[in-house]
This record gives C-alpha cells, sequence and structure tokens, in this order.
C-alpha cells in the first residue's frame, strides 16, 4: 500500500493540513482515512471523485484538487458515478467559526427556505462579507454550495431510494420540478430519469412510507459504544434502543414519524425515515450526521491526542469511539439542565414525565417547545423548585426570541439563573458545537484524570491544555473508560508495555 508522507514545511498545503504530494499518495493509495478531506478533479474527463474512487487513477498532470464538492462543481466538474462524491463525510473542522455555522445551515436545507441575508445577518456578518468569505474557505459561492448540496441529495434520492422524481425534486430542496430539471441538465447533461435507469438495480424496495439511505464514515467508529451510549438515555415515550439500532419519534409540524438508524456492514449507518414528508430530509440528515459524529475525523483527532499517554492507553483499547451528540441544542439544554447534580438513571426518569406530562396536557408525546414548557405543570415532577426555575427561565427566554440556542453565546447563558459553567460547556461538547469544549469541573473527569482521587479543577483545566482543540473528544474517552474499565486509567505506563509484549 502506498505510504502517504508527512507534511513538510517546505512544501505549501494546497489544502489545510495537506499538500499536493500528500493528496496524490492519498489518492493513489485509496486511504479511506482521507475521504472527505478532498476531491480528485479530473480535468481531462471533466470529473470529479474522492480519494478512494475504485477507478484507474489519472495521470497527476490532468489532476486538480478541492477542499470542497461546490468547489469541483463551481469549476465544472460534474460527480463520478462510481465512487459517489455525495456520500463522502464532509471536512469543516478548520473552517472560521462564523462560515462553519453558515455552512451548517445550509446543510440544514436553511437556505431553501430563507435568504442569504437573512443567515448572513443571524450569523452576525453582511451578505457581502459572507460571500467573500465562503469563496476564500471554501472555493464557492454560497450559492453554489446551495446548488450542489440539492443536487448530490437529489443524486442519492435518485440513486437509492424508489421516491417519485417530483418528491425527490422537493425533498432536495428545489421549488419546483422544471427547476429541478433544468439545474439538473445543466450541471450533469442528463435527466434525472436517465441517471435512475442507469442505478436502477441499487435502488431499495421499501414500504411507500418510509425511505432508506446509507450515511458512510471513516474509520474506525465503535457503533457498539454509541449505542450504549444512547441506551442508557434513551427518552421513555421518545426513543428506543435495541441489539440493532436506535429509533425515535420524530413530529414535522401535524405529521409524526420514525427515525432510525443501525450500524451495517461497510461503514456505514443506515438510516431509515418511516411517515414523514420528503422534505424534512435535509433537516434529518444534518441531525443524524452530528447526533452520532459521522463527519470526525478520527486520524486527525488520535494522532493529536494520542501524544498523551493516558489518552493513548484509551485510545489503543477502543479506538473508534467519538462524540455522541443529542438531536439538536434545546434537547441537549433540557438534558444538561435537567442532569445537574442527579445520576443518569434519575435524570432520564425526569425527562420521561416531561414527555408523559406533555402528551397529557398538550397531546402530543414529545419533549415540550418552550412555549409548552412555560405552561407545563411541573409540581412533583422529581426536581427541586430552583431547576424548574431554571427550566422555566430556559424556556421564557426562547419563547420570547430572547434567545437563540443555535447563536447563543456563553455570557447570554450563564446569564440565565441556574446555568453554570458546567452545563455551558457539557451543552456545547453534547451538541457538537465546539469540538474544544470540556467542562473541567465534572466530577467524573476530576477522578479521571486524578486516577481515582477527586483533582481540583484549576489541575484538570492545565492538564486539558494540550489537548486542544480536541478536548471534547478527549473528555468523551475519559467518560467512556471510567464507564467501561477504570482501573486502564490508574495502571502504569510500564504495566500497560508490558502487555503489549510477546
Amino acid at each position: 500500500m502506498t505510504t502517504v508522507p508527512p507534511p513538510s514545511p517546505q512544501r505549501d498545503e494546497i489544502i489545510p493540513g495537506l499538500t499536493r504530494e500528500q493528496c496524490h499518495a492519498a489518492r493513489l493509495a485509496r486511504d479511506a482515512r482521507f475521504d472527505g478531506r478532498f476531491f480528485t478533479g479530473v480535468l481531462s474527463t471533466g470529473i470529479y471523485c474522492r480519494p478512494v474512487c475504485p477507478a484507474r487513477a489519472p495521470h497527476e498532470h490532468n489532476v486538480q484538487y478541492f477542499r470542497f464538492a461546490a468547489a469541483a462543481e463551481q469549476h465544472g466538474l460534474r460527480p463520478c458515478l462510481r465512487c459517489r462524491p455525495e456520500l463522502a463525510p464532509a471536512q469543516c473542522g478548520d473552517l472560521p467559526p462564523l462560515v462553519a455555522q453558515v455552512l451548517a445551515r445550509i446543510e440544514r436545507g436553511e437556505l431553501a427556505e430563507h435568504s442569504l441575508g437573512a443567515l448572513a445577518a443571524q450569523a452576525g456578518i453582511t451578505e457581502r462579507t459572507l460571500r467573500r468569505q465562503f469563496e476564500q474557505h471554501l472555493g464557492a459561492s454560497p450559492k453554489q454550495v446551495e446548488q450542489t448540496r440539492r443536487l448530490l441529495l437529489a443524486k442519492r434520492l435518485l440513486t437509492e431510494t424508489r421516491l417519485p422524481i417530483t418528491d425527490v425534486a422537493f425533498a432536495a430542496g428545489f421549488a419546483s420540478i422544471r427547476r429541478f430539471n433544468d439545474a439538473w441538465q445543466q450541471a450533469y447533461g442528463m435527466t434525472p430519469g436517465a441517471l435512475r435507469k442507469q442505478e436502477g438495480d441499487a435502488q431499495q424496495e421499501t414500504p411507500q412510507s418510509s425511505l432508506q439511505l446509507h450515511l458512510p464514515y471513516r474509520p474506525p467508529f465503535d457503533a457498539r459504544a454509541m449505542l450504549a451510549f444512547y441506551r442508557l438515555r434513551a427518552i421513555p415515550g421518545l426513543e428506543r434502543v435495541d441489539e440493532h439500532g436506535y429509533e425515535r419519534r420524530h413530529r414535522v409540524g401535524d405529521q409524526e414519524g420514525v427515525v432510525r438508524i443501525e450500524p451495517v456492514e461497510g461503514e456505514r449507518l443506515r438510516l431509515t425515515v418511516r411517515d414523514l414528508p420528503p422534505g424534512a430530509l435535509p433537516d434529518i440528515l444534518y441531525r443524524v450526521r452530528r447526533m452520532w459524529d459521522l463527519d470526525a475525523d478520527m486520524g486527525r483527532i488520535g494522532e493529536h491526542l494520542g501524544q498523551d499517554s493516558l489518552l493513548a492507553r484509551i485510545q489503543g483499547r477502543w479506538p473508534g469511539v467519538r462524540l455522541p451528540g443529542g438531536w439538536d441544542e434545546y434537547e441537549v439544554m433540557l438534558r444538561a439542565i435537567v442532569g445537574q447534580q442527579v445520576s443518569v438513571k434519575g435524570a432520564i426518569t425526569i425527562m420521561g414525565r416531561l414527555v408523559a406530562r406533555t402528551l397529557a396536557q398538550f397531546g402530543t408525546a414529545q419533549l415540550p417547545t418552550p412555549a409548552q414548557l412555560c405552561e407545563l405543570n411541573l409540581d412533583g415532577i422529581g426536581m427541586p423548585g430552583s431547576r424548574i426555575r431554571t427550566l422555566q427561565g430556559l424556556a421564557s427566554a426562547l419563547a420570547s426570541g430572547a434567545l437563540t440556542l443555535a447563536t447563543a453565546r456563553d455570557e447570554q447563558l450563564l446569564a440565565l439563573p441556574g446555568i453554570g459553567p458546567w452545563t455551558v460547556a457539557y451543552w456545547r461538547l453534547r451538541c457538537g458545537l465546539d469540538t474544544d469544549a470540556f467542562p473541567a469541573s465534572d466530577l467524573v473527569l476530576q477522578k479521571a484524570l486524578g486516577g481515582g482521587d477527586k483533582l481540583p479543577v484549576k489541575e484538570v483545566t492545565v492538564r486539558s491544555a494540550p489537548w486542544q482543540p480536541w478536548r471534547a473528544y478527549a473528555a468523551s474517552w475519559l467518560w467512556h473508560a471510567m464507564s467501561e474499565q477504570p482501573a486502564l486509567l490508574t495502571q502504569p505506563d510500564n504495566e500497560q508495555d508490558e502487555e503489549k509484549s510477546p
């Protein structure tokens, strides 16, 4: 197998963290660690590929490398039908926070409903500045990013499902079938129906009310650890975890359905969506990818964190442990507040009571919306009055529009009664909003780093400083080790070396 050379200070990076020599070696090796980190544009054929493409490797003088699929399509290239660039894991970790924030909202499908100016204003920048930053950091305009998102999602639906082409168009975010056909023909030089005929054998037989998609990830990925995490925290009446997968009820408007995620062979998850409108698919895909941390580059993260002997030990024992997230920012905040100073089992019991009381009072089996939470009867629910006031204060701020969690600053959250640094850090970590979020006052982390004794917060902070910007992953690894094998954290390094000796 071709060896990918290490970075060299003498060579200029053409993509953040990668030189042309590294990209060349990675595509020749078809190295899955680089899947999604760049795309190979083949100028002689007019297509672009993933570095894992099984097709014959083109000559280097015919190749141009792109960080994002949208940049390749803006260059006039079309996606390869063999390696399917729409399946590549995303790579946004090196983007400026504001660009990453707006890009995430575009990937969620929000630009199909809101103007670019509105997204820019909510991010606190002008539309002109946003366009300039997209061109600088993504190599494509926001309009091209949105167009590529729509076309690649439509391509997946045409290839993997039997959805009618009209439903495919609306699910991808096109306002009409005519606009979809025009954009598709212009980008790919064929009709949507022609692609469906080519890929007909790959389409799955599923019930009419459901669809299935496969969501690839970069290995390693510890699916067992993810399912164990969600099994312990499944909210009664809302979520269920069995030996094969995770599912939850999800409501879109007045329509309620089920979302199910199952690990399957081939370094991917299978997503099944039942009884929900196709237009909800971009938002569901965004939620699932973030919740299951599918776009993490564990090679880069592990290389950095593995320089610490303790984390290297954990990585060696569980190499695929990721950062389990939540369904959305609001649900994670409710979990964080309810979970203050109580066991996981106790917190989940209370969350289940919230679902049950919402059903009884409002007729829907879901967590209460902020407006519902303001009215919900919480007497005798199992929380102290101070924590109830914290929930109601959060609900009031959200319902009035004074606070938006997706764009909330730490100082805004800390100004709410009953919300402190631990809650904010834990919330950011579980939302996937900050890979460096680290709740240093967490008791389990204090004991993990203190060899079983409670390490002072200041010492925890100092100890974790070299792990930046991946401290959230370090926290996840430490929590996992404490739940699975705490003795590993107190085992001297020389004993670990002896165990590895033949």
